[in-house]
């Protein structure tokens, strides 16, 4: 990523295209939600992020393939690479009354805020019921839940490409070390904690010069809260809010969850993970894989180890894989992925969604702002972008993942350059996804969590301190 809500997105594929737009250098440009800035008056004006528009020509050629009408221009400007800062121009935009753009690129770690404000179309009302049915029985349900209104189901937002994160790694340290990747299957059977935790130890071991065995983001910020400990939390059988039904509400009418010991064992295996099972508060049954500067990490201080060559392991969102395929300090052939490890079995955590692997929900939607004099125009560019051709030409143009998985499983690896060969790691990924509890309250809640876990993570709290804190604190935020 994608929230700040400084996502992923600081942390979610949210994360993916903006930081690689960070890590290569391309800058995006904020324009668009105030007015047009020397565009077509008369296009129809998206908001998205700046890689966009290097495929431009490609994307507005799909959809007049895919039927729009060839008068509709179609002009994509570009938004603030960063979530937070997105979001704060859409709410601006929309506060105002503004009637441009036309539509909205949100994140799907804050489109529900927008929803139950009614700040944004109905599109249950005004898409094809053709249209409105394939996104509800095809796309990816997950995002889809994303882009409704939890007390309704109405969709408000054509979820554009759906984002999800998985453990990089070093595949030639690995054999080196004696293990068998592609014969046990790592890239679509994930591997329980301790099983993971036990490889990256040894491997580790056998590369001293390592710095890290294993890096992921544990700094206090929305990243940590949405995603790198929410889907390590999940697979262990906890959850935030009970069962997944209350992930987006009702607030104020839902249990609070974080004070039970599935994610009290999640503390202690993560402190184990940086500082090693005799340390206090640590879990004794696993190793040492990293140091205290995860504490410290989001993605891309994370990053740049592995792709330096100093991490083995790495966990991150699909962004990383065009940017080692060019600046790796090892072989891109050596670049692997697998999907994120599980704590318990699926089905046998403590609340209904936990347990098994998981991955954290990223990506974007497409929403058309109400105050639009171009309404009916906006509604066929969105009809058009839910075609099966546009997202194979976002997926092999821009490296977008498909909103309907059969999509992406049908398409042909040799024309997606460096992804193709990570498909079926993917396919898993998106088949076990857990979304962030975005209600009204999140924003407020986000830094709560955050906060609460980074101080388990340096020992300024214990475990249980700190998430019978987090517990009262939520609490009081539902309440109000």
């Amino acid at each position: 990523m994608s929230n700040t809500e400084n996502d992923h997105t600081e942390g979610s594929r949210s994360v993916s295209r903006r930081r690689f737009m960070q890590a290569t250098g391309v800058a995006g440009v904020t324009a668009g939600v105030a007015g047009c800035l020397g565009d077509d008056d008369e296009a129809v004006q998206i908001t998205m992020d700046g890689e966009w528009t290097d495929i431009e020509d490609d994307v507005i050629q799909a959809l007049y393939d895919a039927g729009l009408d060839e008068d509709i221009e179609v002009d994509i400007l570009s938004g603030d690479f960063e979530t937070g800062a997105r979001q704060a121009d859409f709410t601006s935009a929309l506060d105002a009354g503004r009637s441009r753009p036309d539509i909205f690129m949100m994140d799907s770690g804050w489109t529900i805020p927008f929803v139950v404000r009614e700040q944004l179309v109905n599109l249950s009302e005004e898409l094809s019921s053709d249209t409105v049915d394939y996104v509800q029985d095809s796309y990816l349900s997950a995002a889809v839940d994303t882009a409704s209104h939890p007390e309704t189901g109405d969709l408000y937002g054509l979820p554009l490409f759906p984002d999800y994160p998985m453990i990089h790694y070093r595949k030639d340290l690995v054999e080196e070390a004696g293990y068998d990747p592609d014969g046990e299957n790592w890239a679509t059977e994930p591997m329980s904690w301790q099983e993971f935790a036990e490889v990256v130890a040894d491997v580790w071991d056998q590369n001293p010069d390592m710095e890290y065995g294993f890096t992921t983001q544990g700094d206090n910020y929305e990243g940590t809260s949405c995603c790198a400990f929410n889907e390590i939390m999940t697979s262990m059988g906890g959850a935030y809010f009970g069962d997944h039904e209350n992930l987006f509400g009702p607030v104020g009418d839902r249990p609070i969850t974080v004070d039970e010991e599935p994610v009290h064992e999640t503390l202690r295996m993560m402190r184990s993970f940086m500082y090693g099972p005799d340390a206090e508060d640590a879990h004794p049954d696993f190793p040492q894989i990293t140091t205290s500067d995860l504490v410290e990490f989001t993605e891309e201080p994370s990053r740049e180890p592995f792709t330096g060559g100093n991490a083995i392991f790495h966990r991150n969102w699909p962004y990383v894989i065009p940017i080692n395929a060019t600046d790796a300090a090892f072989d891109f052939e050596d670049h692997a992925v697998m999907p994120m490890p599980y704590g318990v079995e699926e089905g046998e955590g403590a609340h209904a969604g936990t347990g098994g692997t998981q991955h954290a929900l990223g990506g974007w939607h497409l929403t058309v702002n109400p105050n639009t004099p171009r309404l009916d125009e906006s509604l066929q560019v969105l009809e058009a972008f839910a075609n099966e051709n546009v997202m194979l030409t976002n997926f092999e143009e821009g490296g977008y993942i498909p909103p309907d998985p059969s999509v992406t499983q049908g398409a042909d690896p040799d024309a997606l350059d460096n992804l193709g060969r990570f498909l079926d790691t993917i396919a898993v990924a998106g088949e076990n996804t857990v979304a962030r509890p975005v209600t009204t309250a999140w924003p407020e809640q986000s830094p709560l969590i955050s906060s609460e876990i980074h101080d388990a993570y340096t020992g300024e709290k214990t475990p249980e301190e700190a998430m019978s804190d987090l517990e009262s604190a939520l609490e009081q935020a539902e309440q109000q």
